[in-house]
């Protein structure tokens, strides 16, 4: 337990570990061709926020002995959700351009199947597709996941940061402190 390792270092596993799990999970449907199943979406959204819980309180206890305020604790969250947010935008590149570039085919016509269900006029559905087609590329795709992911991981962390936070009584914190020191 050190008390000068830089919060990007000390979450740099925790960032890993997210990234690692959303990877999985990503592919674990892909393979199972559920990749725009709206429910999975949801039960990924809750699994992250119960895993940035665990990943925010394991920094908590390892590296701020117990203790950390609000501020701290989002702060984590948010740099592991960076973290997270760069290894998913490579890795969407990566399932995008190279593992199925028919995928972004598959979801334009889900894409305008829905809307076709939704009684979108024909004029609307023609216009919003074509550019869906402009911006559904690799290349534009995994900037927009990070920056979605960021949006996303910002409203997580103030979530999580709310039920990591422990603040120590301050004076008997210095206390302790001031008699380890001697």
């Amino acid at each position: 337990m050190e008390n000068n390792v830089s919060p990007w270092k000390a979450n740099l596993t925790n960032g890993l570990i997210l990234g690692l799990i959303g990877i999985v999970y990503t592919m674990v449907f892909y393979f199972l061709d559920l990749t725009f199943n709206k429910v999975q979406s949801y039960v990924f959204l809750v699994l992250l926020v119960v895993i940035l819980f665990f990943l925010v309180k394991s920094y908590r206890n390892s590296y701020r002995h117990g203790f950390i305020t609000f501020g701290q604790a989002l702060g984590a969250g948010i740099i592991i959700f960076l973290y997270y947010s760069i290894i998913s935008a490579v890795f969407a590149y990566i399932l995008y351009a190279i593992i199925d570039p028919n995928l972004i085919d598959k979801q334009l016509a889900f894409t305008e199947e829905i809307m076709q269900q939704k009684g979108v006029p024909q004029e609307a559905l023609d216009l919003s597709m074509s550019m869906q087609r402009k911006i559904m590329k690799p290349a534009i795709m995994a900037p927009m996941s990070l920056f979605g992911n960021m949006f996303y991981g910002l409203i997580m962390s103030l979530i999580v940061a709310a039920f990591v936070r422990k603040e120590g009584n301050p004076l008997i914190d210095a206390t302790e402190t001031e008699i380890e020191n001697k």
